[in-house]
């Protein structure tokens, strides 16, 4: 496989065919989320008076109603989010192939659209299976941390650490072949498991150019791309803290006021350009795909 050639065709064609930017910004929709593990409560922290004497006047049958809306809310998008993002990254699988074999493909929002509908629940699932593995190998991971610690006063979570250094580059290898795995569903129409051992087909017999594309990909374009894209967002950072480090609470709402301004004035800006990385990201790898699938069916003949 050429990687240049990738690189440089995975821009040409994002760049000629901007749609696949509103699918990258679809598919940006599933890679962020909200982390909370604070837990609050009105006598643990400091509520603004107006909440404290809303809480405290309100019957709590309506507190558990008013809960249980704002639940349903964020599940609500959480599932919208998780349809976007699904969808996006398929979009772009589907217009990078299209592409890939004829040049001069038009692409449309809604012809894509359409064609990547069918794949959704095989690409969420393998998505779904993925993440459920690594999610109880973490767990399990920090409860044998846990007890290893209180069992052997500390001796245990010494141990742990050779084990965390494995598993962080088995979690990297289950990633991509979860990455190669959902682009083998797209384009060659299997099914869930069919498309993990393809993954790990691809991945297993080109494991040297798999491990430098990632490098490239993830490590040097997601991140220093990444990294750029954020450093208005520092500024804006530093204009709301700066002030008030200098100044005290009294520089707090004019720094907040400014500083909120400055970040919604930024964020569509933030949207496109993330839309743009993550365009060109998806259709390397899936150019990726489809280089060393056709080398590895060649080897095969």
């Amino acid at each position: 496989m050429n990687i240049g050639e990738v690189l440089s065709r995975a821009w040409k064609t994002v760049w000629k065919h901007k749609v696949l930017w509103i699918f990258g910004i679809l598919a940006s929709c599933s890679t962020g989320g909200m982390n909370s593990s604070s837990s609050y409560r009105s006598d643990e922290m400091n509520l603004p008076s107006g909440m404290e004497n809303f809480i405290s006047q309100t019957p709590e049958w309506q507190l558990i109603v008013i809960g249980l809306v704002i639940f349903l809310v964020l599940l609500i998008l959480v599932l919208l989010f998780t349809f976007l993002g699904t969808i996006g990254r398929i979009g772009l699988i589907q217009g990078t192939h299209q592409v890939d074999q004829v040049e001069e493909t038009k692409l449309s929002f809604g012809g894509l659209f359409r064609e990547s509908t069918p794949y959704f629940w095989r690409v969420f699932l393998l998505n779904l299976v993925v993440g459920i593995f690594i999610f109880f190998s973490i767990f399990i991971i920090v409860i044998f941390g846990i007890l290893g610690t209180v069992l052997t006063f500390g001796i245990g979570l010494v141990c742990l650490i050779p084990l965390i250094c494995v598993l962080i580059p088995i979690a990297i290898v289950i990633s991509i072949i979860a990455q190669q795995g959902g682009i083998a569903i797209v384009i060659e129409n299997l099914g869930v498991m069919d498309g993990l051992k393809r993954g790990w087909e691809v991945v297993k017999e080109n494991a040297g150019q798999i491990a430098i594309m990632w490098l490239i990909l993830v490590l040097g374009i997601s991140g220093i791309g990444g990294m750029i894209i954020a450093i208005p967002l520092l500024f804006t950072f530093g204009t709301a803290v700066i002030p008030i480090l200098i100044s005290g609470e009294e520089a707090l709402q004019s720094s907040l006021i400014f500083a909120g301004i400055c970040f919604i004035a930024y964020l569509p800006v933030l949207i496109v350009l993330g839309g743009i990385l993550r365009s060109y990201v998806e259709a390397a790898w899936t150019l990726t795909f489809l280089r060393l699938t056709s080398k590895y069916e060649q080897d095969l003949v």
